[in-house]
């Protein structure tokens, strides 16, 4: 099965959120905001994340 993730991008703890194809929530998390940690969390999620989206704020860069 496919899963999406959502990035709401803060300073300090961006949360995320996976949901299924059919739109069900399947984790949510706060995750210190730098790149590295936010690649070990997808990277530890043990699903098939095809898309992420991430929110279009200058912090998202």
């Amino acid at each position: 099965m496919d899963y999406y993730a959502g990035i709401d991008v803060s300073l300090k703890e961006s949360s995320v959120c996976v949901v299924d194809a059919k739109g069900k929530v399947v984790r949510e998390a706060k995750v210190a905001s730098g790149p590295e940690c936010l690649i070990g969390y997808c990277d530890e999620l043990d699903l098939t994340v095809v898309r992420i989206g991430l929110e279009a704020v200058p912090l998202s860069q």
